[in-house]
């Protein structure tokens, strides 16, 4: 088999990353369009420079724009912004788990490699890695061509109120806080019900393997979804 080499993408990676940011809000249960000063300050750039990246992806056909609300991707802007995250957490994902960095390093050096990684690359990696679903960090890798199911109906364990039952979306946290839950058998599409909240603002959640207390914190790394009355 031949080298690989790199085919230059359509986009740019200040528009990417534009893209990306709005995909993550969504991703984290923002509704509606996505203010352009919440993607400005997530980019560290001006207001001034959002708003005159938004009306070139608009020109571009990648996001549609309302003055003063925000903006909202289009079907194009989601395919790109897709396979951006899949090389993302594909690599954040490798770096993790046989480099051993952290989440939150691996994250950083992977954003290195978003923009450069050919699509028959990432599918290797994701082949190499088993197909995964998920990054270090508990966030949903996109299938090639595929469409992150987002929005706002998502929210963590802390949210529920008591007695009612959710089904686990996905899990966040660092590795020991990953192992923890699944060790308890907390992990994506299992269903669990809260049964109490204590004074510290923990959880005591029926779960597959019988009863467990998680903490506040843990709790919030717990993104349920579909929730019905128990």
């Amino acid at each position: 088999m031949g080298d690989l080499v790199a085919v230059p993408e359509s986009t740019s990676e200040s528009e990417e990353m534009f893209l990306i940011t709005v995909a993550r809000a969504i991703e984290d249960g923002h509704s509606g369009p996505v203010p352009v000063p919440l993607l400005a300050e997530g980019l560290s750039i001006s207001r001034v420079s959002a708003n005159d990246m938004a009306k070139k992806l608009v020109a571009r056909g990648f996001i549609e724009y309302e003055p003063y609300h925000g903006v909202t991707l289009t079907a194009d802007g989601t395919a790109i912004a897709n396979r951006v995250l899949r090389r993302r957490r594909l690599w954040a994902l490798f770096l993790a788990e046989h480099l051993g960095l952290t989440a939150a390093a691996a994250d950083t050096v992977a954003c290195e490699f978003e923009h450069i990684t050919p699509g028959e690359v990432a599918n290797r990696l994701a082949h190499f890695l088993g197909d995964p679903t998920m990054d270090p960090e508990g966030r949903p890798i996109p299938a090639a061509g595929s469409t992150l199911e987002t929005g706002p109906s998502e929210e963590t364990l802390a949210d529920l109120a008591v007695g009612r039952r959710a089904r686990v979306i996905r899990v966040a946290g660092d590795q020991a806080v990953r192992s923890f839950l699944s060790d308890e058998g907390i992990v994506d599409g299992v269903e669990l019900t809260l049964l109490a909240v204590g004074a510290d603002h923990g959880c005591l959640i029926d779960a597959p393997h019988g009863r467990v207390h998680i903490s506040a914190q843990i709790a919030l790394n717990v993104v349920v979804g579909a929730t019905s009355k128990s």
